[in-house]
């Protein structure tokens, strides 16, 4: 039981690495993609088949899972794991992304946030101890600390009070959660753009000596070369020895960027969005398998991966099957996007340990080209 962290291989040119995260619930080999379940479930996805796609730790959302089905019936199904037949790593959000999201419906004080459910219009107050009681039925092995993400147009002055309010929170955060040795509660670092914000909300965060830490704020509407500077600063700053999380990014050069700098944890809803879109990633490309030029080709998406749509089934098919709205063809494209991230990610840490990150992965890692993301 418990968790650590340990680095096994680190970049000469850069400060990538590849580690091994210790949890309750087994091992996740880092730097790693994890796949988003929002409401107990990888969308369109069954765990058999997150499983062989090599994913180690998927995310589900204390927000939207108070919302439906509700906390206690998860705890009474005996938690996250048994309830989604899940039996590796979870990671749940605190919610305050979400409630981040509901602008027009929320209000926000020292105590914590009240809003209006989207379900049903009552008016639910979600605090840092509520968060942490929410998370701690629902029994994920990570569990992220309640904090106040500020838009993109955010003025410093309103970034700087909301990282202040996240500091504050995640101290009563702590005091709500007592069952340390089950579950890791992350600190988010908080601050916007603003790099001496940045540094200090790492300097209040380490010294509490958390288990883990995550960069916040970061996917909120800034422009990449902005996101990738603050990621550049934000991560060194963070103890070695601990995991490093950057919440919501999942493109290939905004990953390969933030490993660079010392990120060993990423989430995204691209692949299953994407995928329920009826587009494909391939190679660092996307595809819209809807296009004319694939209903004739009998070429599979991809011939060197591994994932069931690409060792079964042709481009035409899957352009058959979305241009019907068949289920079957947004299913095989989100599990094959889930797979192509996470070996992404392992090629990406088999390079580290083989001293050829830097050069294997240049294309990515280029700066003059930060706005053409994929």
């Amino acid at each position: 039981m418990g968790f650590s962290f340990e680095c096994q291989a680190v970049c000469n040119h850069t400060n990538a690495r590849a580690g091994v995260f210790h949890t309750p619930h087994g091992i996740v080999e880092t730097p790693r993609f994890m796949p988003v379940g929002t409401l107990a479930t990888v969308k369109g996805i069954i765990p058999q088949q997150l499983e062989a796609a090599k994913a180690q730790m998927i995310l589900a959302n204390t927000y939207h899972l108070h919302l439906q089905p509700g906390e206690d019936i998860v705890k009474e199904a005996g938690g996250l794991h048994k309830f989604m037949a899940w039996n590796q790593p979870i990671l749940t959000d605190s919610g305050g992304f979400q409630v981040f999201s509901l602008s027009e419906l929320r209000q926000i004080t020292d105590t914590g946030v009240t809003f209006k459910s989207p379900r049903d219009g009552s008016i639910i107050e979600l605090t840092p101890e509520r968060s942490i009681k929410i998370q701690n039925a629902l029994g994920a092995d990570v569990i992220m600390a309640f904090d106040e993400c500020p838009p993109a147009d955010a003025t410093k002055e309103q970034v700087a009070a909301a990282t202040d309010r996240s500091y504050r929170w995640l101290k009563r955060c702590l005091t709500a959660h007592q069952d340390t040795n089950r579950q890791a509660l992350f600190g988010i670092v908080q601050g916007g753009i603003h790099l001496d914000l940045r540094t200090k909300a790492v300097e209040q965060l380490t010294e509490l000596d958390l288990p883990g830490y995550a960069i916040g704020g970061v996917s909120v509407g800034e422009a990449p070369e902005l996101i990738n500077a603050t990621v550049k600063h934000t991560a060194p700053l963070l103890p070695a020895h601990k995991p490093r999380y950057l919440m919501g990014v999942g493109t290939y050069r905004e990953m390969t960027q933030a490993i660079a700098a010392g990120i060993d944890l990423f989430d995204c809803v691209i692949p299953t969005r994407f995928g329920r879109h009826g587009t494909a990633l391939v190679q660092g490309q996307r595809i819209n398998i809807k296009n004319a030029q694939y209903k004739r080709d009998y070429q599979p998406l991809d011939e060197t991966c591994p994932c069931y749509a690409c060792q079964n089934f042709s481009r035409a098919y899957l352009n058959h099957m979305v241009r019907s709205q068949e289920m079957l063809g947004y299913i095989m494209l989100s599990l094959h996007n889930v797979t192509e991230l996470i070996r992404f990610t392992q090629q990406i840490r088999s390079s580290i340990f083989q001293g050829t990150f830097a050069t294997d992965f240049a294309s990515w890692l280029a700066i003059d080209s930060l706005g053409k993301d994929n």
